[in-house]
């Protein structure tokens, strides 16, 4: 999909914010009528009601979000400093409140829950400043809300992380989005292979000048779970004579085969960076908006589990982390299959 020219997206994209917000407000009493009535008729318990406010907060938080960023935007100077240390600070501040907004109305609304297994994954959790490495955060790919809950746990009060993360060009369409993630280091690609940037380029780019309050969110198999990537990526990988990681490809169920490029990449530029695994699951149903709709509104409970590698662990040549990849991305696999519901 060819996106509309930035300059436009950046004029357009928060007026339908502004007139989104300004027609809710106004219209609540009856959009509030409308949907309690659509709800009699909808599965589930009050489906209209609780979209409403999801909607209704979303609305409000991409309002707060760009207010901030055009008065970030005026105190830097008219976008001069907005590169500086105080500014980027300022921005991931932001994204950490609206994240928290988000979660907590879906947590109260759609009764969502998370579940963490195991033990906590970094030093700074011990109170001490400065007690922890970057991090490279090496997660499975499900869905858009698993992918923002796993956001929003790393940028949290208690890990408060400053995540960078590579995203399909489509989500510049977002307004939010759009402005923040090319004000903080982020990169937009373009999934259609070949129309698009060299992945593994942007990935150690994004991973060569991290700090220590920095993670760099990779989802090594490119996309959602389906059984049909699944047959197709085992196959990909027989045609080009990976047979020892297209059999382990066959015995692992519930994911993708990992794709070691970027992930080799971002090793090789930090290699200094601990590296954190992450399984998840509960909402990896919620694909398409078709899917959240049917299903969203239902009590629902992310389960997670992380796996801790300080950087001294992670194994040296690439033959040998393309192994470990697969391995972890099998111990993945096993905890899905324990805990999926």
């Amino acid at each position: 999909m060819r996106l509309p020219p930035r300059g436009a997206r950046r004029i357009a994209g928060p007026v339908v914010v502004v007139l989104a917000a300004v027609g809710g407000l106004f219209l609540l009493p009856l959009l509030a009528v409308a949907a309690a009535i659509a709800s009699i008729w909808l599965p589930g318990r009050w489906r209209g009601l609780r979209l409403l406010g999801f909607a209704l907060v979303w609305v409000a938080a991409e309002v707060v979000a760009l207010g901030a960023a055009l008065a970030f935007w005026v105190a830097s100077g008219f976008g001069v400093l907005l590169g500086t240390r105080v500014f980027q600070r300022a921005h991931y501040g932001v994204l950490r409140l609206v994240l928290d907004a988000v979660v907590d109305a879906a947590q109260v609304l759609f009764r969502l829950q998370l579940e963490t297994d195991g033990v906590s994954w970094t030093p700074l959790d011990d109170g001490v400043p400065g007690s922890t490495n970057a991090m490279l955060v090496l997660s499975r790919h499900a869905g858009p809300g698993d992918s923002l809950l796993l956001v929003h746990t790393l940028m949290n009060r208690d890990h408060r992380r400053q995540p960078r993360i590579v995203l399909k060009g489509i989500l510049q369409l977002d307004p939010m989005i759009d402005v923040y993630l090319h004000r903080v280091p982020a990169r937009f690609i373009d999934p259609v292979p070949g129309a698009g940037a060299d992945v593994e380029a942007v990935i150690g780019a994004l991973a060569d000048d991290m700090g220590e309050e920095d993670a760099l969110l990779i989802f090594p198999e490119g996309g959602n779970f389906t059984a049909k990537r699944r047959r197709r990526a085992i196959l990909r990988l027989r045609q080009r004579g990976h047979r020892t990681h297209a059999d382990a490809a066959e015995r692992m169920r519930h994911v993708l085969p990992p794709r070691p490029g970027g992930v080799i990449a971002a090793i090789e530029a930090a290699p200094y960076a601990d590296v954190v695994f992450v399984a998840h699951t509960g909402l990896e149903h919620l694909a398409t908006m078709a899917d959240v709709w049917r299903e969203l509104p239902e009590d629902k409970t992310l389960h997670l589990r992380w796996w801790f590698v300080p950087a001294a662990d992670v194994p040296a040549g690439r033959e040998a982390q393309i192994g470990w990849l697969y391995e972890r991305w099998a111990d993945i696999d096993s905890w899905i299959e324990n805990h999926r519901g």
